[in-house]
C-alpha cells in the first residue's frame, strides 16, 4: 500500500510463491487498512460492531429485573471492549470523537433510562451532565488515552531493532 502517485496503478509485488495485488484496502486482524490510511471506515466498523453486541443484549438494557451497576458492567465487557479493539492506533478526529460520544451517550440513556423532571412530571432524556454524574467511571476518551499509553510504554520497552519501535 501506498501514497505515491502511481498508487491508483495496478501493480503487483511477485514473490516465489506467488503474486501480491495492490488493493485499496484489506483487514489483518479484524482491522481495516486502506492505502490513504484513513480511520474512518476502521471506527465505522467498530461502532457497528458495538452496535451489534449492544443490541444482542437488548432486553437486558429495558429489563428491571437486571440491576444498573449489571447494566454496566455487560457496557464495559461487551460493547466497549469490541469498539476499543485497535484504538491504540488510532489518531481521532473531531468527526470520529463525535461519533464516539454519541454511540457513547445512546448507550448510557438505555441504561439509565429517562428521567422524571421534578417540576413538570414529565420524563425527559438525560442530559449528558447527568449521565456523567450518574456514570461516575472513565468515559470512553480518557479509556482510549490509556490504551494509548500503555501501549507506548510496551513499545518504549522494545529493542531498537524492533520494527514497531522504530515507527
Amino acid at each position: 500500500m501506498s501514497r505515491a502517485q502511481n498508487a491508483g496503478r495496478s501493480h503487483s509485488i511477485k514473490t516465489d510463491n506467488g503474486c501480491f495485488e495492490r488493493v485499496e484496502e484489506f483487514k489483518y486482524l479484524e482491522t481495516t487498512l486502506t492505502n490513504q490510511n484513513s480511520i474512518q471506515e476502521e471506527i465505522y466498523g467498530r461502532l457497528n460492531s458495538g452496535n451489534v453486541c449492544y443490541n444482542s443484549v437488548e432486553n437486558h438494557w429495558s429489563s428491571s429485573l437486571v440491576s444498573k451497576n449489571t447494566k454496566i458492567k455487560i457496557y464495559r465487557t461487551l460493547s466497549l471492549l469490541v469498539v476499543f479493539y485497535g484504538c491504540e492506533t488510532w489518531s481521532l478526529t473531531l468527526r470520529e470523537e463525535r461519533r464516539l460520544r454519541v454511540f457513547e451517550k445512546r448507550v448510557l440513556r438505555w441504561i439509565f433510562g429517562p428521567q422524571r423532571d421534578e417540576v413538570t412530571g414529565e420524563r425527559r432524556k438525560l442530559p449528558i451532565e447527568e449521565l456523567k454524574d450518574l456514570y461516575s467511571q472513565p468515559v470512553i476518551f480518557p479509556a482510549i488515552k490509556s490504551r494509548r499509553m500503555r501501549w507506548a510504554g510496551h513499545v518504549a520497552r522494545m529493542r531498537k531493532r524492533r520494527g514497531v519501535y522504530r515507527v
